[in-house]
């Protein structure tokens, strides 16, 4: 079997995750030999990775790897001998369970391990980092309708005003800036990808966040409607293929924002009550009251410039996700 894993060897970190478990199925759909790193399981015999492993080609092409970011050095394995790397594990506390600087500490020194991985390896010819569009829209100012890849997130405005998943949000900025300097200052070919929400199916076992939040009055979750007023979203489908465009463009260089829609709260219950009579969607006149913080739209000029173009509309980012969570009885 070794035979058919040569040449084109990626890592992605974070296989077990959302984007990480989607990316690794584009991967292999397009011949690519992959390793991946997966957190270990406190009761390690009961982690199911069966997603994974069931995927077309994984049996000869797909090797899982345990790391963790709080061990910088336990990704060195899963990069050796790669000549791609995804960073796209991060740590992920929308709750604030724990101090924001612990959460940023991991989140840098876990990347930064990975970095001097792939410097070590001598093999790697580019890393494509997941970053967030939370690393991008916070605080540029109310007046901005639309946000390129020279915005950064203001930190002292996320901890001013942001109460919910904050943590994230200042470790996805401060972990994207590490990541830039580090690479700037070793040479390392680096390229960042800011999605906003990410939307649509999932394969992993556990409810992505993104779709939780995106879809809050399907779900009965009117305290998260005030995150909504204005929400741009991708289709996972497309924040995958970008990733893989971007690692494969030759002239791919710094940060690219991956957006395709920007849909308000109005919108999005007209399409939902449409389509789902089934639920329970909140009134018009009720959601017109709700208030929050309008986000600027994140502009994926840069993208679609290199050549990248979009697949999924609305309808099936949003289709797609209600489908796949009743499937796995998440609805």
């Amino acid at each position: 079997m070794e035979g058919e894993r040569s040449g084109r060897v990626v890592c992605v970190t974070g296989g077990s995750g959302f984007v990480g478990s989607w990316l690794v199925m584009r991967l292999l759909d397009q011949g690519y030999s992959v390793n991946t790193t997966v957190r270990s399981h406190p009761a390690e015999n009961q982690r199911d990775l069966s997603y994974l492993t069931s995927l077309p080609g994984a049996t000869e092409r797909l090797k899982i790897f345990t790391a963790d970011l709080s061990n910088p050095d336990s990704f060195n394995a899963a990069v050796d001998g790669c000549i791609g790397v995804f960073h796209v594990a991060t740590p992920v506390d929308f709750q604030d369970k724990e101090p924001e600087q612990a959460v940023t500490k991991r989140s840098i020194d876990g990347a930064l391990g990975i970095l001097k991985a792939c410097l070590n390896a001598k093999t790697v010819k580019r890393v494509v980092y997941t970053s967030s569009a939370s690393a991008v829209v916070f605080g540029s100012g109310n007046d901005v309708e639309e946000v390129d890849e020279s915005f950064w997130s203001d930190i002292d405005y996320i901890k001013a005003k942001i109460s919910y998943g904050g943590s994230y949000m200042v470790s996805k900025t401060l972990t994207e800036k590490a990541v830039i300097e580090f690479s700037e200052k070793y040479g390392l070919d680096v390229v960042t990808v800011m999605p906003s929400f990410v939307v649509g199916p999932f394969i992993c076992p556990k409810l992505p966040g993104s779709v939780h939040s995106t879809l809050a009055m399907v779900f009965g979750n009117l305290d998260g409607l005030s995150f909504l007023i204005n929400t741009p979203m991708v289709h996972v489908d497309d924040v995958a293929r970008a990733h893989i465009f971007l690692f494969e463009h030759h002239g791919a260089k710094g940060r690219y924002n991956c957006s395709s829609h920007v849909i308000t709260l109005v919108q999005m219950a007209e399409f939902l009550s449409a389509k789902y009579p089934e639920f329970q969607i909140p009134s018009l006149s009720y959601l017109r009251e709700v208030k929050g913080e309008k986000m600027p739209g994140l502009s994926s000029k840069k993208l679609l410039d290199s050549g990248f173009r979009f697949k999924y509309g609305v309808d099936e980012i949003l289709g797609d996700a209600i489908q796949c969570c009743k499937e796995k009885h998440y609805l």
